[in-house]
């Protein structure tokens, strides 16, 4: 495969930009290769500047689950455009996009709408602190929130991937407010709530993990966190970022029948435009300014062009059972690849949860960041490096998860199960 073109556009981007690029595990130095540079996308594939074409799993990390450049999307955003990118003042598209949501996420009654899914739950703990008058949170290690101080503590995703479990330049003080448990141990959440219970205003989590590859709750793990945090006062947030609409329409709210007290959302929300949004019970978030004190603003939030593409997403996914669709496609592909690693004799865990899936180099169910980190790296940089060169575009990282979307065919899956098989051989 040629990647000349991407390789001189690597080089300059250095020049400017810390690694080349705008967000750490785009260098693809996990992988010990360069990345190729996207010229365009089309339905389930993306093509570089070198001219080589790929089926795209990726989907720009998640937002894209009906393709790339889907043109009733497009013919919105075109339209949309005509009258202006951004005003600084209020519109009805806010609300309708608004009113979607709280359609599909009933638990989301009052709402905010925000530009990235780190803005969204930096502002729900903050949220979750102004209300409860307490200052400690609850995360878990391998679920990465976003990059704000207070969420950098033994975060997963890009900083797990760079061996880093908290960043340099967050105060010791921060940290100190942020206990960091192993996901899955409920035990761990009764322990802590029975030291310091009182003191803990919010447990945050991803209910479905997708940012230590994908990890899925133990029976009952979600269940326990919302009993442990009614009983003590605390809120529970679910960051459904990634797994909102995925999961579920509903999300993992939906998929498992716990309902929040916050949700944070993002990706699929703005249909591939900067959107999140951040929201819950009323008499919580009634506490946000204007109507309350607790303090939160954005220029750009509730853009036009956003919630143009969100409007139309969420349209297209409310119209029958496309979801239940494009999970019911990803599992042909995941039962694929199971079949393909294990003629190959190959140990692999191929972890589903609805369009979302995972691939660990594993003899064993990965349920924690400590089993995901035990997966074979080496195998996992083989497996990707000969995918690539097939035209199968993966994240460069098992610490990263896997989308379907509504565009990829059963050609596309066919394609895919044939570069794995030899794709495989290459692993043992």
């Amino acid at each position: 495969m040629n990647l000349q073109k991407s390789a001189a556009a690597f080089a300059e981007a250095k020049r400017f930009m810390p690694g080349g690029v705008n967000s750490p595990v785009r260098s693809y130095s996990s992988v010990d290769a360069n990345p190729p540079f996207i010229a365009r996308g089309k339905g389930s594939h993306i093509f570089d500047i070198d001219g080589n074409e790929y089926i795209d799993f990726v989907g720009s990390w998640g937002p894209l689950i009906l393709g790339h450049a889907h043109e009733k999307v497009v013919a919105a955003l075109k339209a949309a455009v005509e009258h202006g990118t951004s005003y600084g003042a209020p519109t009805e598209l806010e609300t309708k996009l608004a009113k979607l949501v709280n359609k599909i996420f009933p638990s989301m009654q009052v709402m905010r709408m925000v530009n990235s899914g780190t803005e969204a739950t930096m502002s729900a703990l903050r949220v979750a602190r102004g209300f409860t008058r307490r200052e400690k949170i609850v995360k878990f290690v391998g679920c990465y929130h976003g990059h704000s101080d207070s969420l950098l503590v033994n975060a997963g995703s890009g900083a797990a991937t760079f061996g880093e479990p908290s960043s340099p330049g967050v105060t010791v003080g921060t940290a100190r407010d942020t206990i960091a448990l192993p996901y899955n141990d409920l035990s761990a959440v009764e322990k802590i709530f029975g030291q310091c219970g009182e003191e803990i205003a919010a447990v945050i989590v991803e209910p479905v993990a997708g940012n230590m590859g994908l990890v899925l709750p133990k029976e009952n793990f979600l269940r326990g966190l919302r009993d442990v945090t009614k009983r003590f006062g605390a809120l529970l947030i679910f960051d459904e970022v990634m797994c909102g609409f995925r999961v579920a329409l509903g999300g993992a709210q939906e998929k498992f029948n716990v309902t929040p007290d916050l949700t944070c959302l993002g990706k699929i929300i703005g249909g591939g435009l900067p959107c999140a949004a951040y929201g819950g019970r009323e008499d919580i978030m009634r506490n946000v300014s204007p109507d309350g004190r607790i303090y939160q603003a954005g220029t750009l939030s509730g853009n036009p062009l956003a919630m143009t593409a969100g409007i139309e997403t969420l349209t297209i996914l409310l119209d029958g059972d496309l979801t239940a669709k494009i999970s019911a496609r990803t599992s042909k592909l995941v039962d694929g690849l199971k079949l393909a690693a294990k003629s190959a004799n190959v140990a692999i865990q191929t972890p589903q949860a609805g369009s979302m899936f995972g691939i660990f180099f594993s003899e064993r169910p990965v349920t924690n960041f400590d089993e995901a980190a035990a997966a074979n790296q080496t195998q996992f940089k083989k497996f990707f490096a000969s995918m690539l060169e097939r035209g199968i575009y993966l994240a460069p990282s098992q610490f990263e998860t896997l989308f379907m979307s509504a565009a990829h065919t059963d050609e596309d899956i066919s394609r895919t199960l044939d570069a794995a098989k030899l794709s495989f051989e290459v692993c043992k």
